[in-house]
């Protein structure tokens, strides 16, 4: 999920046609006004798309648990993993907390076997330690087998998410961590990519992530878990065959046509 990310594609807010008045004055003036009606449409879906996937990405904070990102952030190998509200939240799992103490060196291999295929992906250990350790945590403890990724977008931004093992996607540990290894550049998530979701408050990262499958150009507030090495075309299969909303109409922004569970998730040294 969660969580989670987004700049969507105006084609779905196109204005109406600019009418012709006789003069080339009058439809200039058509035009420039209908590309602004579909400038501020494309805005407020962009809003719209980031606001849903940062609210269902991961439980709340427990009350009074509420610290900055630079007060949790992972120093020295060590992370804090703080406690979510799990009496107001029931889709909460709770398999206990990862170690303090984490690897901070290398890569590692995360393999998600799935009813539609197997997905690949190399693990930035070194450069995410804390959402390495709590994926390897969890993937211990077969938190994500049986799972379903609940959320596919086509439209805007082409995302697969899972990693909810109440696949509502407001589920997730009884922990949370701090944000890290933000990408930067002009495209901060490429097609491959697989990112931890979240809430829109910081130190919100959970068990839900997400996969790029297509463009998806979004703010760089999402922790880079790795790349996905073998198993993409896969995945692209999924967005391209679409994503279904809860009466199972086609949707941009619904669960994946095609329904994927994933049998199981491990993560060991990398080959």
């Amino acid at each position: 999920m969660a969580t989670p990310p987004w700049t969507p594609d105006s084609s779905s807010h196109q204005a109406p046609a600019a009418q012709r008045r006789g003069t080339s004055g009058c439809l200039i003036a058509g035009v420039v006004t209908a590309i602004v009606v579909v400038l501020i449409c494309a805005v407020v879906a962009a809003v719209v798309l980031v606001q849903r996937l940062r609210d269902e990405a991961v439980p709340g904070a427990a009350p009074g648990t509420e610290p900055t990102a630079a007060a949790s952030a992972p120093t020295g190998g060590a992370c804090r993993w703080l406690p979510t509200d799990e009496a107001s939240n029931p889709n909460i799992k709770n398999v206990g907390n990862p170690p303090t103490t984490v690897p901070t060196t290398g890569t590692q291999q995360l393999t998600m076997t799935t009813n539609r295929g197997v997905v690949k992906v190399r693990v930035e250990t070194a450069k995410a330690p804390c959402a390495a350790a709590s994926i390897t945590y969890l993937a211990g403890r077969n938190f994500f087998d049986g799972t379903k990724c609940h959320r596919l977008t086509t439209e805007g931004i082409s995302v697969l998410q899972c990693g909810d093992p109440s696949s509502t996607g407001m589920g997730g540990p009884s922990y949370r961590f701090a944000e890290e290894n933000l990408p930067t550049g002009a495209d901060p998530y490429p097609v491959g990519t697989i990112a931890m979701a979240k809430t829109q408050d910081p130190a919100t990262t959970g068990s839900q992530f997400f996969i790029v499958w297509g463009p998806t150009p979004i703010a760089p507030e999402y922790t880079v878990l790795g790349t996905v090495t073998s198993g993409l075309d896969g995945v692209q299969e999924i967005g391209r065959q679409g994503a279904v909303d809860p009466a199972g109409q086609a949707a941009t922004d619904g669960t994946p046509k095609s329904p994927v569970t994933i049998t199981t998730l491990t993560v060991t040294p990398a080959p």
